[in-house]
């Protein structure tokens, strides 16, 4: 197979720098709606898979359409498990799913922030985010035209979820880049998951990596799925015998990381606060690691 040609970029390395700072810094707030503990107990009162709620979560703005879109949209998911568990959750009710994933982010990040929440630089930040998600062009990216067309939350009655929202819009933006740029370098839904959970040559390198076992098993893939992605992306160079990012897949890696970054910049055109607006919004995610919520971190003081 003839690799895929790199599409030429639109901003340059400042700009695209800003952008990945923005996902580096906020992506916290994006995450907290899939890693809380409010999830488990709904979860048990609601009935629902894990997998029908965290599609419900994720995919309820964009409404009662067909399980293939929505794995299409999501891209790394087996098809064959969301279409079962999409239909899951429309049964259940998308407006009620879509209501428990607001309520336990509220719940989530009311708890975390504790007294910031009250904050008058709080609801700053998120009117700014707010107005910035809402003056977007969605042309070409589903997901995030979904989320933003969703009512944004009251910046006087929850700050904290009115960030949260917006920022959502603007990671779902961002990913939506990410899957054209997958799409663009020939990678299936299977292949584009080994390929991010491969081990990379440089282990200095900052990767927001799932794990290859929770990856696989989260995405519903098989072993025998799993091994075969892993095959077809050794038979084109991109991992080497051992299963790790060969040479040519770290000039595809990298690639990626650009033309990702690069989708994203547009977030920001124009925006003249946008770096002081990142820097505000620090705050509020320390607080949000410091809860130690999230994979991978410890509650300060524990």
């Amino acid at each position: 197979m003839p690799e895929a040609q790199p599409i030429p970029q639109r901003y340059d390395e400042a700009a695209r720098r800003l952008a990945r700072t923005a996902y580096e810094t906020l992506e916290p707030l994006h995450v907290v709606a899939y890693f809380n503990p409010v999830i488990r107990e709904q979860q048990k009162s609601s009935g629902l898979s894990r997998m029908a709620r965290y599609l419900a979560g994720r995919g309820a703005p964009l409404g009662d359409c067909p399980g293939a879109v929505v794995a299409a949209t999501f891209y790394n998911f087996n098809p064959t498990a969301v279409g079962p568990a999409w239909d899951e959750a429309v049964a259940y009710g998308l407006d009620r799913t879509y209501a428990m994933h607001l309520e336990a982010v509220e719940v989530t990040l009311r708890t975390a922030l504790g007294p910031l929440t009250q904050d008058p630089e709080l609801a700053r930040v998120a009117t700014r985010f707010a107005q910035i998600a809402q003056g977007l062009s969605y042309a070409g990216r589903p997901l995030a035209a979904a989320w933003a067309s969703t009512e944004t939350p009251d910046a006087a009655d929850a700050p904290h979820l009115r960030l949260w929202h917006a920022f959502a819009a603007l990671r779902e933006y961002r990913g939506d880049g990410h899957l054209a740029a997958l799409v663009q370098a020939g990678l299936s839904g299977a292949q584009a998951l080994v390929f991010h959970e491969a081990p990379h040559p440089d282990p200095t390198l900052r990767r927001r990596a799932l794990g290859a076992d929770f990856a696989r098993a989260s995405r519903a893939w098989s072993d025998e799925e799993w091994g075969a992605a892993t095959q077809a992306l050794q038979q084109r160079g991109l991992l080497d015998d051992q299963g790790t990012i060969s040479p040519a897949g770290v000039v595809l890696y990298d690639a990626l990381e650009v033309a990702t970054d690069d989708a994203a910049a547009g977030i920001f055109d124009g925006v003249i606060d946008a770096t002081e607006l990142i820097a505000a919004g620090r705050p509020f995610v320390k607080a949000v690691l410091d809860a130690g919520i999230l994979p991978g971190t410890v509650a300060k003081g524990a």
